[in-house]
């Protein structure tokens, strides 16, 4: 059950016009009262003697009353709306609902006789509109700060008490949603969002690929959306906003959105602090290097999780937050939707109460902006396990937001993992078929030498996996990894120690993904049959499992080079 508390307006009857009407698309049915602040008031709606004109006179007599010391805006509207799984409320139910919200918001108190005049008026099944005047019996106007909070708390016992479905709160960190009019506007301009909702892309995806706040405003202004950067007068930035070029007002003006009214970590000081924190890109040479260490940084994100302070581990989910916004810059065609997707909602669990420590996250915040400055992998593989590493760390960031219980921004990262899944898959199936049919190419030895690596290192998971399609994949990637010098009994261990399996669908391909990127197996084009290992020079070695306070692991050495921005594309340029 919801409750939405509207800005207070100043015409009562216009209220009552809507309540008693057919509704914007004829979707009011039976419009009646359910209770009223003495149950005498005149019913329209059921009461063919009763009228509009005299409901809106009872409901605005104090206001005459109090003359010049009413409130100009002294309407308040409240409306309520059960899940729609919820089972149908009587009107005793829904006039019980009423007086409590109105207790606990200051509006009626119980038993106050000078408590301020209202109506509660259903016209559909599953919701009421509580209608008051802010006008009290002794002409003061009530005591209803914080209504909003108050209403939700008491909703939350309403549940409880009603058997209804409990509605996971928010923490008022959630982006503002789109009002009616702007839904409305971009309906009439064939626009599948809003406005405000395609800046905040814009805005969040140049989040994840600037490294300075000057090459922030750069990149805004590349996709072709305008930028009002506002000055103190000693010149420092104060603020700024962004609007479409195509976005105008009745006057033709450009309709501006401040980074705050686009979400609450897309003010200034929040991006500069980001910023501030993120050092200086290193001059990488090829593509290899960068995604690499993007993959290892998004691979840490669940030891961060698990074991750093909340701080830190805020940090690292906004993190995870840009390197999905960055990913559609640089992935196929074919997988942005499914990825754009996955960053729209991950949105949502990028914020929480808890104030993030972005100096923890440098290491990360740099490798998700250098892949931008690189060439796209063509190798299929490398981007199948960079989406591996992102679908686990979100899983992480499911159970992290969960075990604190942030409902709105668990569910919105179970939602992103959905999406990751498909894109996941997508691009996992030539690799995979590939690393099969290698599999099936490896000798009798090679084979049942892999069996029984898995067999000791694994003992209670070797028999499920043996039994998945995906093993040949598993059992060539770990005799590549035994010929290039590592050790295949370490690497299971490594992999199964560092990560839970619990919420795999297939333990085998997991597994595969995670031994390529501890032992940087990305290159598919080398076939190895052989059934001797090469030289251990580059044997594998462990990692720390048991997670640092305020450090990354396996920190690559950062240097100080020129960063070139990112070309701005259609994915998410303007419309």
């Amino acid at each position: 059950m919801i409750a939405n508390i509207v800005k207070p307006g100043h015409k009562t009857r216009g209220v009552l016009n809507y309540l008693y009407g057919p509704g914007r698309a004829n979707e009011h049915t039976d419009p009646h009262l359910v209770a009223s602040w003495d149950d005498f008031a005149p019913d329209p709606g059921r009461d063919p003697e009763a009228t509009l004109a005299q409901l809106t006179t009872a409901l605005d007599l104090r206001v005459k009353q109090a003359g010049d010391k009413a409130p100009k805006e002294h309407v308040w509207h409240c409306s309520v709306r059960a899940a729609p799984e919820d089972r149908p409320l009587s009107d005793e139910e829904w006039a019980a609902v009423a007086r409590r919200l109105l207790n606990a918001t200051g509006i009626a108190p119980d038993g106050d006789p000078d408590a301020c005049r209202w109506v509660a008026v259903r016209h559909a099944e599953d919701h009421i509109h509580i209608v008051a005047t802010k006008v009290r019996g002794d002409l003061r106007p009530p005591r209803n700060w914080n209504d909003f909070l108050r209403a939700d708390k008491e909703l939350v016992a309403i549940e409880k008490e009603y058997g209804l479905r409990q509605v996971p709160r928010g923490d008022r960190t959630a982006a503002k949603r789109p009002t009616r009019a702007e839904q409305e506007k971009a309906r009439r301009t064939g626009n599948a969002r809003t406005s405000r909702e395609h800046l905040r892309t814009i805005v969040r995806t140049a989040v994840s690929a600037a490294t300075t706040t000057a090459e922030f405003f750069r990149i805004i202004e590349g996709t072709g959306a305008l930028v009002d950067v506002q000055c103190f007068p000693s010149g420092d930035v104060r603020g700024y906003k962004v609007a479409l070029n195509d976005d105008t007002n009745a006057q033709g003006e450009p309709v501006w959105f401040s980074g705050s009214t686009l979400a609450p970590d897309l003010s200034y000081p929040k991006i500069a602090e980001r910023l501030t924190a993120t050092e200086a890109i290193p001059a990488v040479r090829s593509g290899a290097p960068a995604w690499r260490r993007f993959a290892l940084a998004v691979d840490q994100t669940p030891d961060h999780l698990a074991h750093d302070e909340d701080e830190a581990g805020q940090a690292h989910i906004s993190v995870l937050a840009e390197a999905l916004d960055a990913l559609p810059l640089v992935a196929p065609v074919g997988l942005r939707p499914q990825l754009v997707q996955a960053a729209t909602v991950f949105e949502r669990a990028a914020r929480s109460r808890i104030r993030a420590q972005h100096q923890q996250t440098q290491a990360t915040r740099c490798a998700v902006k250098a892949v931008l400055r690189e060439p796209a992998p063509q190798d299929g593989a490398v981007l199948t396990i960079v989406l591996d590493a992102l679908l686990l760390a979100v899983i992480a960031a499911q159970h992290w937001h969960r075990t604190r219980a942030h409902h709105q921004q668990a569910e919105a990262a179970r939602q992103t993992i959905t999406h990751l899944r498909s894109a996941y898959q997508a691009a996992a199936t030539e690799s995979l078929t590939t690393l099969r049919q290698r599999g099936a190419r490896l000798t009798e030895t090679v084979r049942r030498r892999q069996e029984n690596t898995l067999r000791r290192a694994l003992p209670e998971l070797a028999e499920q996996i043996l039994a998945e399609p995906g093993w040949p994949a598993l059992a060539s990637t770990l005799a590549r990894a035994e010929a290039v010098g590592h050790k295949p009994t370490a690497l299971l261990t490594e992999a199964t120690a560092r990560r839970a399996t619990d919420t795999a669908t297939s333990l085998s391909e997991v597994l595969t993904w995670r031994l390529h990127r501890l032992a940087d197996l990305t290159d598919l084009t080398a076939d190895t049959t052989s059934t001797a290992p090469a030289p251990r020079s580059a044997a594998y070695s462990p990692t720390n499992t048991g997670g640092s306070r305020g450090r990354e692991h396996r920190r690559v050495p950062m240097t100080n080079g020129p960063a070139t921005p990112p070309r701005a594309t259609a994915s998410w340029g303007p419309r």
